[in-house]
């Protein structure tokens, strides 16, 4: 078996969809339908290159991507209406009336029994911890436990899904108490400081023994730091050293882009849509991503898991699934929250729906190039490279379904936000 850096010929050449999918599963309908054959010019390899391109990446022994148009390895792209097929660097002022298609998988698992027992201990533990105080309801409607279950198809282990479930609520949590819900506490001229000791407990602070007994005290009184703390020892039952310490790399990733975020709402500045989509890299669903092979119960090594191109493939993942929550929290935000869509009607003074459309196209964009480069790196990685891939791909359609049915960017609950 090839690894990741030997030179290696690449056989007959198979969609990208179906090496992820074997490993997968079949796609489901939805999908099917999206990748069925099609007409029409086929859209441009230029993206993908421009991804796969890059600082620190000259001298690697990969393969080249074939010089094909993404059609020839994706069947069917061509057909989705509203993606781009202009060259890297081009300004795309497509305005046509055509809806865009979002490029997604349907999850590929969905058991709603096992879903509500994650619930259910989940609730338990946010009350123990002191989150959601008055909220427990509405935590329970949201489904955080019935998105892992649809995300991390791999195991039916319920204590394995609560132990990813309660890190992505400890950071859903802090997202709305320190940053967007002013009714819970959020205030953007203390963010900084609120996050560093936050901090302090998700990558414990060795501090000495005159100040360690304060830190200790934040550690068990403050609902967030228990939180995490209570989260992460759970988690540790299941990770290799090596997989918690790129979670926790992962999440101090993320306490950035809170900081980012927190500092434009104390400027009262809507930042221009580079930036924003620079913000959303730093606050992409990669922490809970990261946990795929950790909660499938194998481990993918660190050599391939940080490899430039890997990181790059994956990274692409968890940017176009977060645009997911951008498109669905939308309606549910106010107006001095951010999301794509409202960043882009801001920018060049289009509709909603028109930034809309320009929102799944980008997310479109960055999928094709994660299929493609995933697709790639699976025929020169080893297995386990092959089965991480393979599970992001479910995630990712697990994490769709989850967007569509929670509870959270339901009508019926006007209170929410990312």
């Amino acid at each position: 078996m090839s690894g990741i850096g030997e030179q290696t010929t690449i056989g007959p050449r198979r969609s990208a969809v179906s090496v992820l999918s074997d490993m997968a599963g079949a796609p489901p309908a939805d999908l099917t339908r999206l990748l069925g054959g099609g007409s029409g010019e086929p859209a441009s390899l230029a993206s993908v290159r421009r991804f796969a391109t890059g600082p620190g990446t000259a001298a690697l022994r990969f393969p080249r991507p074939p010089a094909v148009d993404l059609a020839d390895l994706v069947p069917g792209v061509s057909s989705v209406p509203g993606v781009s097929s202009v060259p890297s660097g081009h300004d795309d002022d497509e305005d046509d009336d055509a809806e865009p298609e979002l490029f997604c998988p349907g999850p590929l698992r969905d058991d709603p029994a096992l879903g509500a027992e994650v619930d259910r201990r989940l609730v338990e533990w946010a009350e123990q911890v002191g989150i959601y105080p008055g909220r427990l309801d509405k935590l329970a409607r949201y489904g955080f436990g019935r998105l892992i279950m649809l995300a991390h198809p791999g195991t039916d282990d319920p204590d394995r899904l609560l132990a990813a479930t309660k890190c992505v609520v400890a950071e859903w949590a802090t997202d709305d108490y320190f940053v967007d819900e002013v009714e819970l506490g959020a205030d953007p001229r203390v963010v900084g400081s609120r996050l560093a000791k936050l901090h302090a407990v998700v990558d414990p602070a060795p501090l000495t023994k005159r100040y360690v007994r304060q830190l200790d005290e934040f550690r068990t009184t403050e609902p967030l730091a228990t939180a995490f703390r209570t989260a992460m020892e759970h988690l540790a039952q299941y990770t290799t050293a090596s997989q918690m310490g790129r979670f926790q790399h992962q999440m101090s990733i993320l306490f950035v882009a809170w900081n980012q975020e927190a500092d434009w709402h104390s400027n009262g500045r809507t930042p221009p849509v580079w930036e924003y989509l620079v913000q959303r890299h730093l606050n992409s669903y990669l922490p809970p991503m990261i946990l795929v092979d950790a909660v499938a119960g194998y481990h993918l090594s660190a050599e391939e898991f940080y490899h430039p191109r890997v990181r790059r493939a994956f990274t692409m993942a968890g940017d176009a699934n977060v645009l997911l929550n951008d498109l669905h929290s939308a309606a549910f935000e106010s107006e001095t929250d951010f999301n794509l869509p409202r960043v882009i009607a801001r920018e060049d003074g289009c509709s909603h729906e028109e930034a809309i459309r320009r929102t799944v196209r980008i997310h479109n964009e960055l999928m094709h190039a994660f299929v493609a480069e995933a697709a790639v790196l699976c025929a020169v990685g080893s297995p386990a490279l092959r089965r991480f891939f393979a599970d992001t791909w479910a995630w990712l359609g697990g994490s769709r379904e989850w967007h569509s049915t929670t509870g959270r960017y339901q009508r019926t609950d006007s209170s929410t936000s990312d």
